[in-house]
């Protein structure tokens, strides 16, 4: 009896040993999720517009999801930034922009769109539909996303808008190059695919983590049935 009273002791250091591994483990997984950081910046546009200069801020966000070997880049405007003299109808208006890389890249992304969908009264703050490009890093590290030149294209005229104010960035990505990065950026960007986004990406860790805990835990209670069954 004394033997066996040892042994299931023993057994019990061990199954506790194992849990607190399994715990470890899953806690590292989680500390080496990738961090994204993405807000909401206000950008002062000053436009030079075929009627004269205007200027306008408006609030700027900018997302990242994960597809491929790169991130799909989406940049939405908050408010109008520019105004037409005459009714802009229907497809009579196409926007695009740059956004400019930093940190542990450079240069510049451009992001594209459709044409307006509706008609957009004269005098009338134009909408800026959302505008998305794909990046593919080509550094590994932190790379930042900023609103560059905003460029409207409408009736045979440009409107050419750029940042007034020195915005900071609207988005950081912790990418890895050449495989399209281990993060996406935060701020509601939906993909169609099971997003990569930051959070998503501490889900998807933690749940790992959460499989090798849970790993751990079936393993101990299986070591510990099987010696009461050995007792028995």
């Amino acid at each position: 009896m004394w033997g066996a009273e040892v042994s299931y002791r023993t057994y019990q250091k061990r199954t506790a040993a194992l849990a607190s591994l399994a715990a470890l483990a899953g806690s590292a997984v989680l500390m080496a999720a990738p961090v994204a950081h993405a807000e909401v910046v206000d950008v002062e546009y000053n436009c030079k517009t075929p009627i004269g200069d205007k200027s306008a801020v408006s609030p700027i966000d900018i997302k990242g999801v994960e597809s491929g070997d790169g991130y799909k880049i989406t940049m939405s405007w908050q408010k109008g930034v520019s105004s037409s003299p005459v009714e802009l109808g229907k497809g009579a208006m196409t926007p695009s922009a740059t956004i400019v890389l930093g940190g542990a890249d450079s240069g510049t992304l451009t992001v594209t769109g459709p044409a307006n969908q509706e008609a957009i009264p004269a005098n009338t703050p134009i909408k800026i539909n959302d505008l998305s490009g794909t990046y593919t890093p080509k550094k590994t590290g932190k790379v930042d996303f900023t609103a560059g030149v905003l460029t409207i294209k409408a009736l045979g005229t440009v409107t050419t808008c750029t940042p007034g104010n020195d915005p900071g960035p609207s988005l950081t990505l912790d990418v890895t190059a050449g495989s399209g990065g281990t993060s996406g950026g935060t701020g509601g960007s939906g993909g169609e695919l099971p997003q990569t986004g930051p959070l998503d990406s501490v889900v998807a860790l933690g749940t790992l983590g959460g499989t090798v805990l849970l790993a751990g835990a079936a393993g101990a209670l299986w070591v510990t049935r099987r010696n009461q069954a050995v007792r028995r």
